[in-house]
C-alpha cells in the first residue's frame, strides 16, 4: 500500500514559478514510478510528466516540454514537480499517481492516487 500527500499548490501569476511536493508512505517506493496528471475545469484529466523509479527516464506532455521539471528523492519518498513560467492554461487541479510499470504514461498504469491539489495562474 502507498499513501500519496501532494503539497505545494496555490495561486500564481502568469509567468511565476511553484514547485509541486508528493511524499508517499511504503517502504516500496523507490520501486514505482511516479507520475503528476491534472485535470482542468471542464475538462479530461491529463498527463503532466512521468518519471521511472530508477529515476533515468521521464517523459513530458508536449504542453509543458521546457517549463516544468520532475524529479524524485528516494531517500525521502518525495517526488516534485517544478513549474516555471505558468501559464492561465496550467490552471487545474494536479495529482501525484504511483505506479508499478516503467512510466505512469495513462491512468490505467497508476495504481494509487494523492488528493489533489489546486494550481491557479492568473493573466
Amino acid at each position: 500500500q502507498v499513501q500519496l500527500v501532494e503539497s505545494g499548490g496555490g495561486l500564481v501569476q502568469a509567468g511565476g514559478s511553484l514547485r509541486l511536493s508528493c511524499a508517499a508512505s511504503g517502504r516500496t517506493f523507490s520501486s514505482y514510478a511516479m507520475g503528476w496528471f491534472r485535470r482542468a475545469p471542464g475538462k479530461e484529466r491529463e498527463l503532466v510528466a512521468t518519471i521511472s523509479w530508477s529515476n533515468g527516464r521521464t517523459l513530458y506532455a508536449d504542453s509543458v516540454k521546457g517549463r516544468f521539471t520532475i524529479s524524485r528523492d528516494n531517500a525521502k519518498n518525495t517526488v516534485y514537480l517544478q513549474m516555471n513560467n505558468l501559464k492561465p492554461e496550467d490552471t487545474a487541479v494536479y495529482y501525484c499517481a504511483a505506479g508499478q510499470a516503467l512510466l505512469v504514461v495513462t491512468a490505467t498504469r497508476v495504481d494509487y492516487w494523492g488528493q489533489g491539489t489546486q494550481v491557479t495562474v492568473s493573466s
